[in-house]
């Protein structure tokens, strides 16, 4: 099915499971959503189940917050990451605080769902990729999805959760059709080893690892070493035992994120790697981020902007030779 039917049907399922899910935001009721992830819950569960809000991203989140302090399982829908900086004062003072200021005593069961990342000329105001944001918040528990399989069964994960969970998605995902594979034991705080190799870990998620893995072949064949792919479904926290294991067979990593370099996700990884496996590696680990500059709207700058398929591939290879691969 289509990634973002994966979503539906994993709303739609904890929906009829539990009455106490709802979900809200923008759009998401009568028209069924902006990427139609919503479509057909509104006319299924009704206005008070499916709530169609005001644009005003801090009431959302902060109506949210007080739905799961009601007993309430919400799962907020912003329509992109670059408009949850409007909600950031509910995200980072009561929605990642309420739990550990109670010492426990309040669950807060809520997902604030979104989706973020390079489209296709949407300009500088609505491409960014915002996870350093979340990751850096005690407190917040940040997931991403990046094939249906994790859609479905991460997004029903992130709605049983008692503690509050940013869910990252990429919108370029959505109109992809992906199979979904039956994970019933699916634990979205490991992450999956999807291709295996001896030589080179590759760490990435959401929609640049689907453009590592067109890479992959590509500096294979350059190097001639075979690589191992890890995609991640947390963010934080972060399955390090997995990373880690990885590292100590092949000595060298490299994590590919599309998000700005500096100050990035990408970089709080290479720091966990450098720390805790500096004597396994055999070469220091290389970031592939995006440019630091806000993306361009001209269509021809914004892929030189990020990461494609073949600036992977030749950032690894270049890497590779640097090094003595």
């Amino acid at each position: 099915m289509l990634y973002r039917e994966a979503l539906n049907r994993a709303l739609d399922e904890m929906m009829e499971k539990d009455e106490t899910v709802v979900v809200l935001g923008e759009d998401v009721g009568f028209y069924g959503g902006n990427y139609r992830v919503t479509e057909g819950l509104y006319a299924k569960y009704g206005e008070k189940r499916v709530i169609d809000t005001p644009i005003a991203e801090n009431s959302i989140v902060g109506n949210a917050i007080g739905m799961a302090l009601g007993g309430l399982r919400p799962v907020a829908e912003i329509m992109t990451v670059n408009f949850i900086l409007i909600a950031m004062d509910q995200i980072v003072n009561q929605m990642a605080k309420l739990r550990y200021m109670s010492g426990g005593k309040i669950e807060l069961p809520m997902v604030v769902r979104t989706p973020q990342g390079v489209s296709k000329q949407l300009a500088a105001q609505h491409s960014q990729s915002l996870e350093r944001f979340f990751t850096s918040v005690p407190g917040l528990i940040t997931m991403v999805a990046s094939d249906a399989t994790a859609a479905y069964y991460g997004l029903k994960k992130a709605i049983e959760l008692d503690d509050p969970v940013i869910f990252l998605e990429h919108e370029l995902l959505y109109p992809m059709k992906m199979e979904i594979k039956k994970r019933e034991n699916f634990d979205p705080f490991r992450a999956d080893i999807v291709k295996e190799g001896k030589d080179i870990t590759v760490v990435s998620y959401l929609k640049m690892l689907h453009d590592t893995l067109k890479a992959v072949p590509v500096f294979e064949k350059e190097l001639n070493v075979s690589v191992e792919v890890i995609n991640l479904h947390s963010l934080n926290p972060l399955d390090m035992e997995t990373i880690a294991n990885s590292v100590k067979k092949t000595k060298r990593f490299v994590v590919v994120t599309e998000e700005p370099k500096t100050g990035s996700f990408a970089a709080e990884v290479v720091s966990k790697v450098s720390e805790e496996l500096f004597y396994h590696l055999d070469a220091p680990p290389l970031r592939i981020c995006g440019e630091d500059v806000p993306t361009p709207y001209n269509r021809k700058l914004e892929l030189l902007s990020i990461p494609t398929p073949e600036k992977i591939a030749q950032q690894i290879v270049y890497w590779g030779r640097e090094h003595g691969i």
